[in-house]
C-alpha cells in the first residue's frame, strides 16, 4: 500500500510542474497535496523547519507572477498604468485560454495602457514585450523553487 501512496505523491509533484503551463492547476498547492499525503496517508513526519521553509517558499511562489510583470514593465520604462495593466493582465490571463492567456492578455493590456499614455508605438511594444519576458522568467523561477521544495522534501523523508 505504501507504494501506491508514493505513486500518488509522485503524481502530485508531476502535476505541480504541469501547473506551470496550465495555470488552472495551482502548482504550489498541488505540491502541498503531496506533502500532506505523506504525513497523513503514510503517517510520516516532517520537521517544523521544513513546514516553515515550505510556507516561505509558497508565499514567494504566489507573488512571483504578480510582481514579475510589474517589475519588468517598470524596468523597461513603463508607466504606472502599464504596471497596473500587467498586474490585471496576469490575473485575467490565468482564466483566458490558459496558458496563452498569461502571455497574450498582459501583453495586450500593457500595450494599450502605454499607447493611451502617449508612448511611441515601438516603445509601447517593447514595454509590452517585457510582460512576456516576465512570464517566461517567472515560470523558470517557479520551476526552480518547486524543484528545491521537492528536493527538500525528499531529503527530509529519505
Amino acid at each position: 500500500m505504501d507504494t501506491l501512496w508514493w505513486l500518488v505523491i509522485a503524481v502530485f509533484f508531476i502535476a505541480s510542474f504541469v501547473g506551470l503551463i496550465v495555470p488552472v492547476i495551482p502548482s504550489v498547492l498541488v505540491l502541498w497535496g503531496g506533502f500532506l499525503v505523506y504525513v497523513f496517508a503514510l503517517e510520516g513526519s516532517l520537521s517544523v523547519v521544513f513546514w516553515v521553509g515550505m510556507a516561505v517558499l509558497t508565499v514567494f511562489l504566489l507573488v512571483v507572477d504578480l510582481l514579475a510583470n510589474m517589475a519588468f514593465v517598470k524596468r523597461t520604462g513603463g508607466s504606472k498604468w502599464g504596471e497596473r495593466a500587467a498586474l490585471v493582465g496576469v490575473i485575467v490571463g490565468a482564466f483566458v485560454v490558459p496558458p496563452f492567456g498569461l502571455i497574450i492578455v498582459p501583453f495586450v493590456l500593457v500595450l494599450i495602457a502605454e499607447l493611451l499614455q502617449k508612448q511611441p508605438f515601438e516603445k509601447a511594444v517593447r514595454i509590452a514585450f517585457a510582460s512576456f519576458l516576465a512570464f517566461i522568467s517567472g515560470t523558470l523561477a517557479k520551476a526552480v523553487v518547486q524543484i528545491v521544495m521537492i528536493a527538500w522534501f525528499l531529503i527530509e523523508v529519505l
